[in-house]
């Protein structure tokens, strides 16, 4: 047995040596290759360099002293970090659906490991495929075994959409806090039912509806809402509200209900919500209005003031103890006005999350050309902005491609990555960041299918060994001290959880945990 223990580690060590033989470059001076333009260097230089290191050290950081017991002043102590107080997370989409059981455990393990939170689905569309039937367990069309029979995944109509349930329990097992995502969102393509419009109007309002817009939006058209007719268009919203009364009372309850539902459901096992995401366009145009009873949303018809409401209604339901989010890809001022906006009128707003995708391979091509995109100062500025609503910051939802998979591809990926989580990690208010398709070849149609840290297989690539040895090594506090006569330990370290051992005047030892803040 300690042999076949001992050769599994052996291949693993070797796997890793394999793909640490051609590590990437962190500096101009590292780049022999040129993989990335001087021009980008120029952009990432020391002097941007040595502000980063700065701000982790003020913001990530925190002194600590710990009074023991029964200690000798010159015996050693042992000082271990065992967890991040800071979010590292990523998406759990495709919990048991990668088609085999090595795979799946490859990317199960990585909760705990590498992320500290999973962000899990509750796409309304596939949450509730039919009315009044939300999938929170798990059914057989969720488990490995109906997954490693498809030959072809992505047909399937819950593909990156597992029953929440198995996957909120693993990472509860795990000591790994959940993240839901979303409870509200407009988009028809991907969140709300087409049930909504199809089955709980009424058939003299349905008829209405019908002449005015020209196509409803769903997977097939890959739209993302309704393509109306000119007459809708120019239409007031008190013309429509005059024209679906009780469509405005269906989707006001129907929004409160799922609300509702999800809260007695999970109470306190899911901690974190995207109580709405994407709504930050609708109030740029003015379509939020208080007392209104529906909103001409980007998306389509919606309820009226539905940000607003639907914080009201999460304050109500969710106990003090799980943060409301509110999520979007919007990095105009607009979206912390929105913020600043409902938390005047007293909705209840915890974090502010902020996504950037980069989708398109040839952006990181530019990037690492030079072009000035997603730079210190543009960083600085947009999360600045973002800080003026005095909430912690989570990015939500990060995409960095690595153009054409090749070694020079994954080697740009790495680069960004890690002067991109730099930065992050150094913003006063951020709480967190969550990258977003793990696996290559695992998104949402229309994403790229090289963003993972991993491959369709679950290699590793490059970027997972930047990211590991910045949460893992370089951002993880470890050293061994000594106590002073009184008896107490000093040292600086990253905020999160220690484990601290020593021997005490008796030889026995001793094991406490300390929590730095």
């Amino acid at each position: 047995m300690k042999k076949i223990i001992l050769t599994a580690v052996s291949i693993v060590l070797s796997s890793v040596a394999l793909y640490a033989q051609s590590p990437f470059p962190k500096s101009a001076k590292e780049d022999k290759e040129k993989i990335m333009s001087e021009a980008y260097w120029k952009i990432w230089n020391p002097k941007v360099q040595a502000k980063i290191d700065r701000d982790i050290e003020t913001y990530r950081k925190a002194n600590a002293i710990v009074d023991l017991e029964n200690v000798d002043t010159g015996s050693e102590v042992k000082i271990e970090q065992i967890s991040h107080d800071f979010v590292f997370g990523a998406h759990m989409f495709n919990f048991n659906q990668l088609g085999s059981p090595a795979a799946n455990q490859k990317y199960k393990e990585l909760y705990g490991t590498l992320f500290n939170r999973a962000t899990v689905a509750f796409y309304w569309k596939t949450l509730e495929m039919q009315p009044n039937r939300p999938r929170f367990r798990e059914e057989y069309w969720d488990t490995e075994a109906y997954w490693n029979r498809q030959t072809d995944p992505k047909n399937q109509p819950h593909w990156r959409r597992p029953a929440p349930d198995p996957a909120v329990e693993y990472c509860l097992s795990k000591g790994v806090p959940v993240h839901g995502h979303p409870i509200i969102w407009g988009n028809r393509k991907w969140h709300n039912p087409n049930w909504i419009i199809g089955e709980m109007m009424t058939p003299e309002e349905k008829k209405e509806m019908d002449r005015l817009v020209i196509e409803y939006a769903n997977l097939r058209n890959y739209m993302d809402g309704e393509k109306y007719t000119e007459e809708y268009e120019n239409m007031t919203v008190a013309q429509l509200e005059a024209k679906f009364p009780e469509l405005a009372k269906t989707l006001k309850n129907l929004f409160a209900k799922r609300i509702v539902e999800i809260a007695k459901y999970y109470g306190d096992r899911v901690g974190s919500w995207d109580v709405v995401n994407e709504s930050a366009a609708d109030f740029a145009k003015g379509e939020m209005v208080p007392g209104s009873k529906l909103c001409k949303s980007t998306y389509g018809i919606m309820p009226g003031d539905y940000t607003y409401e639907a914080f009201k209604t999460a304050e109500e339901v969710f106990s003090d103890n799980v943060l409301l989010n509110i999520n979007d890809y919007w990095t105009g001022p607009e979206y912390p006005e929105q913020i600043k906006d409902l938390m005047k009128r007293k909705a209840r707003i915890d974090v502010a999350g902020s996504q950037m995708h980069l989708f398109n391979p040839q952006q990181c091509l530019d990037i690492a050309a030079g072009k000035e995109d997603k730079t210190p100062d543009q960083i600085w500025t947009l999360m600045n902005r973002i800080a003026e609503t005095g909430l912690p910051i989570h990015l939500s939802e990060i995409t960095i491609t690595s153009p054409g998979n090749d070694e020079r591809g994954q080697k740009i990926q790495a680069i960004i990555a890690q002067n991109l989580y730099r930065i992050w990690f150094s913003v006063k208010n951020m709480m967190g960041i969550t990258w977003w398709n793990v696996v290559d070849d695992c998104g949402a149609p229309g994403e790229p299918s090289v963003s993972g840290l991993f491959s369709r297989n679950m290699e590793p690539k490059q970027a997972f060994y930047a990211l590991d040895n910045l949460i893992n090594h370089e951002w993880k506090t470890n050293m061994t001290v000594k106590p002073n006569k009184n008896g107490e330990i000093k040292f600086r370290g990253f905020k999160g959880k220690y484990r601290i051992t020593y021997t005490d005047r008796n030889g026995d030892g001793q094991t406490i945990e300390y929590h730095l803040k």
